[in-house]
């Protein structure tokens, strides 16, 4: 077994993280298996709920998130590795949620997404996955997904005046500031 290795994460302002990636031409190929354990092992040490692989330094069109249902803790929620997602939305419907970003320490913004979308892609192993999402698992979807097309969830927000460091979150009601997309 080759170990895993925690990747240095990619932030704001940072070329990568501002371009559309490159679709997997092979989600089966040994290289993207060894990106897929990096990325994990890279996700948990960062403590987030959610990786791209932009935000590692990889422009490839492969994400990972842990599927949240509410109540559901974020550590128990099944993991989705998703190599060339599509979205799908289901509902005109946005609402408003704090979020905060691997790719943007420190900083919290208040983000209108869609509420209900359903998801496509394979897994490494080639497998088709094929999902709805509601509530903050559409979310942390979207957040992600965002990540292959160059975009931060900053650039998702309506009133600039609503991001904050998290530092001060004591002064708002807020999620726990280590729920990070």
């Amino acid at each position: 077994m080759v170990p895993m290795t925690i990747r240095k994460i990619s932030r704001m302002g940072h070329p990568i993280l501002r371009q559309p990636a490159a679709p997997v031409e092979d989600p089966t190929a040994d290289s993207i298996k060894r990106l897929v354990l990096d990325m994990i092992e890279t996700m948990e040490d960062a403590q987030g709920v959610g990786l791209a692989a932009p935000q590692v330094y990889e422009s490839l069109r492969l994400v990972m998130f842990h599927a949240i249902e509410e109540p559901v803790a974020p550590e128990s929620a099944p993991l989705i590795i998703l190599i060339n997602p599509q979205i799908d939305i289901l509902t005109d419907e946005m609402e408003e949620d704090w979020e905060g970003c691997l790719s943007v320490p420190g900083l919290r913004g208040l983000v209108p997404r869609y509420t209900h979308i359903s998801y496509s892609g394979v897994d490494p192993d080639g497998h088709l996955i094929a999902r709805e999402a509601r509530g903050f698992h559409a979310r942390v979807v979207q957040h992600e997904c965002d990540h292959l097309d160059g975009i931060l969830y900053p650039q998702r927000m309506t009133d600039l005046s609503r991001l904050m460091f998290e530092s001060e979150s004591r002064h708002w009601d807020l999620p726990a500031v280590d729920d990070k997309v």
